[in-house]
């Protein structure tokens, strides 16, 4: 496929900072991949000079796969095709004698860090903590610092995260650790106190290219600019429309700021459309019309005018279900399709479990987005504790965790008092345990498990720098008598679950050592932020209808798309209503629509069973913004009408099938 002029615009401008607005199905990938083809090979750029900042594993692979079509595998290679998380710990790596860190510092997850606010806050209401750890999130991510967050705090749990702010930190910093928001947030305070070192990374640098910049938070943007300085030789590649991650702190007004700050700055539009034929589009642009437009665009096609966009009225939430799950069934055997090419996108997370119960009932095979990470399984968080105390000793939530599985001696009240000596010594767990002053606080029959598992993470640890990855973690497990462990803890079956995940873990390490001839401590090193895609790598999707939130589905495409579930209260949800953030449940809206290539569905219920009662709300305003050209309505007051309606396309679809001549 020939570049359009717009894209080829935005491939070979190069006389200032450039934001290139990408709708929808607009090839943003392909504009970013043959940009860096181009500096490469057309202007004499190196490879090692180009940094491409996206924001997940998945998109940078994918960026970096296609390049690796376009230019030399040297020079692929040599380029700097990351995520931000990526970015952040690289420069921390490199820098953190000037941060006070070890350059083995521990990356803690979710979960360790709900540990540290949990002692902090006194708290074991889960719902509390998490909230108090978005909102520590939330003021990291929008720059604003312990010592003013106490001003900013306005309800009782602010104010609680005002309060711990300080010792969260702290605490971090004691046991060299820290959490996903500091790998960039310490990069931003390293580059703003050390102009040379900033110097340095911007000279390391010659052109970055940033892909879905409408979900850059203020951090974010602020190492943007501090890497780029005053060259300003960048593309930031996004679309308002699509900016939908405002909850977690990404913000619109990035774009904004961007001709604010940047006077020479150019903006490139893309507005064909690769994806979706002319009708879905024209739903897609009649309802972000509504919204208030940073930068006017609207998206076109030349993929024909295609089916009407179907809109269903279902009686309740089960019909819903039945209907879609027959009329996804229906339409595929009517176009002879695959199941993967079949989408159900939802608001929540809840709203999934009818459409499964009626998948698995109709022996449709489907796979869910957002599942628990693998990493998040306990077996694997057990083996990752002995990893991560290789790496940095100082890493206390993990020791506590390895010291503890499979038992070996050392209860929780040895843990205890080998805390309290440890703070008293301002010293971490391990090497607190080591100390002959230890004697005074614990029996010899306490400290003697406890040398004896410090004896044995020094020995692994040592080998751990040198040995195949592979090697030493197949005598850690036989050291710890895991297997064993497992059997004696659990029930027969779920043992067997549960060693088979640390067994497909261990595999998946040992390979990755040795495709990439790292040894287990530098594959524990950047552990935190390998996600459970890389895993998969290589391996094919499987054939199955994808459910997923909106959210989770963004970046992605499918011949036919069900949205489900377009209710007031719903979509847009109950609480973007009455906080006033209509506009970014539209995008959310507008996100969903254009997910679709042939065919899109949505349906909406006259009742909804939430928990045991019964509600009856009003289809989404959404569904009137959609307007009423090109699209079918479906249903109403007739209860029956949408079952009905999916009935008879599934005999006609087999009708069809039937009279069609066999291939």
């Amino acid at each position: 496929m020939s570049l359009n002029p717009r894209q080829r615009e935005a491939i070979h401008y190069l006389d200032g900072p450039l934001l290139v607005l990408a709708g929808a199905g607009s090839g943003k990938t392909r504009v970013i991949t043959q940009k860096i083809a181009y500096l490469v090979q057309e202007c004499g750029f190196e490879a090692r000079g180009i940094a491409a900042i996206t924001f997940t594993n998945k998109a940078a692979r994918e960026m970096q796969a296609r390049v690796g079509k376009l230019i030399s595998s040297e020079a692929a290679q040599a380029l700097q095709v990351s995520t931000f998380h990526s970015l952040g710990v690289r420069i921390l790596r490199e820098e953190a004698k000037a941060l006070g860190y070890k350059p083995r510092f521990s990356i803690f997850d979710s979960a360790d860090c709900m540990g540290v606010i949990a002692d902090l806050a006194g708290s074991v209401d889960k719902g509390k903590l998490r909230h108090i750890q978005s909102i520590l999130s939330n003021w990291k991510n929008a720059l604003i610092s312990s010592d003013a967050a106490g001003k900013l705090a306005g309800s009782e749990t602010e104010k609680l995260a005002a309060q711990i702010f300080p010792s969260y930190e702290a605490t971090l910093k004691a046991y060299q650790a820290v959490d996903f928001d500091d790998l960039i947030l310490l990069p931003v305070m390293l580059f703003s106190k050390a102009p040379e070192i900033a110097e340095k990374w911007q000279n390391r640098f010659h052109y970055l290219l940033i892909d879905e910049y409408q979900d850059t938070n203020a951090c974010q943007y602020q190492l943007l600019k501090l890497l780029t300085g005053i060259r300003q030789q960048f593309t930031a590649v996004g679309d308002d429309d699509q900016s939908i991650y405002g909850w977690r702190g990404a913000d619109i007004a990035n774009l904004k700021k961007l001709p604010e700050e940047f006077p020479r700055l150019k903006i490139v539009k893309l507005e064909q459309n690769y994806r979706s034929t002319l009708r879905i589009l024209a739903a897609a642009n009649r309802v972000i019309a509504h919204n208030e437009k940073l930068f006017e665009k609207k998206l076109w096609s030349e993929l024909g005018h295609g089916e009407p966009v179907c809109v269903s009225v279902c009686h309740d939430n089960e019909r819903e279900a039945e209907s879609v799950v027959m009329r996804l069934q229906a339409h595929r055997l009517a176009h002879r399709g695959k199941w993967s090419d079949y989408a159900i996108l939802y608001r929540s997370n809840h709203l999934a479990r009818l459409f499964e119960q009626q998948l698995r009932d109709q022996r449709v095979p489907y796979a869910i987005s957002g599942g628990q990470s693998f990493f998040d399984k306990a077996e694997i968080k057990d083996v990752l504790a002995y990893l991560r105390l290789f790496a940095n000793p100082d890493d206390d939530p993990a020791f506590i965790r390895a010291a503890a599985t499979p038992k070996r001696g050392i209860g929780a009240n040895t843990l205890q008092a080998l805390g309290a000596y440890a703070g008293m010594r301002h010293h971490a767990l391990f090497a607190a345990a080591s100390e002959s002053g230890l004697t005074e606080h614990l029996s010899a029959r306490q400290i003697e498990p406890l040398h004896t598992f410090c004896q044995f993470i020094e020995r692994l640890r040592a080998r751990a720098e040198h040995e195949p990855a592979r090697k030493v973690l197949t005598e850690l497990l036989e050291g710890i008598g895991y297997e064993r462990f497992l059997y004696d803890h659990e029930e027969e079956r779920a043992a067997q679950s549960k060693w088979a995940n640390v067994c497909e873990f261990t595999q998946w390490l040992g390979n990755k050592g040795e495709e990439e001839n790292k040894t287990l401590a530098e594959l524990t090193q950047t552990i935190a932020l390998i996600n459970m895609l890389d895993k998969q790598e290589g391996d094919s999707a499987p054939d199955a209808v994808q459910l997923s939130t909106l959210h989770a589905a963004k970046g992605l495409e499918f011949p036919h798309v069900f949205l489900v579930g377009v209710e007031e209260g719903i979509l847009p949800h109950r609480e973007s209503v009455e906080t006033g953030k209509v506009e970014e449940e539209r995008r959310l809206m507008y996100v969903g629509i254009t997910r679709a290539r042939q065919s899109l569905f949505i349906s909406w219920c006259e009742r909804r069973k939430q928990n045991r009662d019964w509600v009856s709300p009003q289809p989404s305003r959404f569904i009137a913004e959609l307007g009423k050209d090109d699209v079918r309505f479906l249903g109403g007051k007739s209860q029956e009408m949408p079952d009905k309606a999916a009935r008879s396309a599934r005999l006609d679809a087999l009708k069809a099938m039937l009279a069609k001549p066999q291939s």
